[in-house]
């Protein structure tokens, strides 16, 4: 049967109805990679998986939010939506509204936003709206003007947002027969750690779980308000999709914190970004930097004995590595190897770099 996306695989979980049109690119169903080596690189016996959620649509894990999110606003009549966003919300809003025929609009942060992803704003038609100040600027404008315009807001304050991003615990649970031990993941506006520990409850109420993961979140150190237990008015990282100071979902994460008895942590961009290049090189797996802060923060705490031996770990992997091609390419230390068109220099070039 073919897969038509996650409202259809999981319309009984979601709020919709046999009438409800879908607005959906295939999203959801996202692989659950085993990593082998890593583990042997840490000396550590600890079974770790990557949720690789830049296999997405888009290109990001806000599609699953973002297929209910329009879903919800077409089906209330809505014309037009609007995001505020550091990159992934407003390629996903563009998306996701070009496939509706409906307007987007999009606030961005100006210099603040990886090419990629205002690449795919734009080229789906998006109207960007570039604001001389950071995301948290944004949000707040954007929660402003929805009520003089006729716009309906996809950020993940709309409650829509986080009952399509529950159904990556839901197909977690599915493959590997029970939730894991740890669920790790990058933590900027907080809405998809929220919206991971929604579903986990959601199947363990239900049966389909035995229990319930620990639920972990890491933040690039400049960008850390979870950490610091304060908002944080001009947040820094590389990690530019979680460059947010003032989370949206802060109550909510506070509580998947208390109730799964986990914990956030900071990480550095020097540790993110070389996270970002050891999964590339040793797993072949190619995540944007915000995403390599999972399994970051989850090296570190192996190492430093905070996750025992034996566990079963998921990491999130949020966006895909091609969102921010400058930071990737500025990591590639080895220069290219320029030659002539003939056979005896290709041979050369081969085994001299074998």
């Amino acid at each position: 049967m073919r897969y038509t996306g996650l409202i259809e695989n999981y319309r009984d979980r979601l709020p919709v109805s046999e009438t409800t049109k879908l607005i959906s690119l295939g999203e959801g169903n996202t692989p659950l990679i085993r990593l082998e080596n890593i583990p042997a690189i840490l000396g550590k016996d600890v079974d770790i998986y990557i949720k690789y959620e830049g296999l997405n649509p888009t290109g990001s894990f806000k599609d699953r939010g973002m297929t209910m999110a329009v879903t919800k606003a077409v089906e209330a009549g809505s014309k037009a939506i609007i995001c505020a966003s550091t990159g992934n919300t407003s390629a996903a809003a563009a998306a996701y509204a070009a496939r509706a025929g409906i307007k987007a609009f999009v606030l961005i942060p100006e210099g603040k936003i990886a090419l990629g992803k205002l690449a795919q704003a734009m080229i789906h038609g998006a109207v960007i709206i570039q604001i001389k100040g950071n995301f948290d600027d944004g949000m707040r404008l954007v929660k402003e003007v929805a009520d003089h315009a006729p716009v309906a807001i996809v950020n993940s304050i709309n409650p829509y947002r986080l009952q399509g991003q529950k159904t990556a615990a839901f197909e977690i649970i599915e493959e590997l027969g029970d939730a894991p031990d740890y669920h790790c993941l990058p933590v900027g506006n907080a809405g998809n750690i929220s919206a991971h520990w929604m579903g986990y409850k959601e199947y363990f109420k239900d049966g389909k779980a035995a229990k319930t993961p620990i639920m972990v979140g890491y933040q690039a150190a400049g960008s850390a308000p979870f950490v610091k237990g304060a908002m944080i008015d001009n947040p820094e990282t590389i990690a530019t999709a979680i460059r947010i100071g003032h989370p949206q979902s802060w109550d909510l994460a506070h509580t998947v914190k208390e109730e799964s008895k986990g914990w956030f942590k900071a990480i550095s961009d020097k540790r993110i970004l070389a996270t970002q290049k050891l999964l590339t090189e040793k797993e072949g797996i190619f995540c944007e930097p915000a995403s390599a802060a999972s399994l970051a923060g989850l090296i570190h705490d192996i190492q430093h004995g905070h996750i025992p031996d034996k566990s079963k770990i998921v990491c999130t992997l949020t966006g895909h590595g091609l969102k921010d091609p400058d930071v990737a390419i500025s990591q590639c230390n080895d220069a290219m190897i320029n030659i002539n068109p003939v056979m005896s220099e290709v041979r050369d070039a081969i085994l001299n770099n074998m």
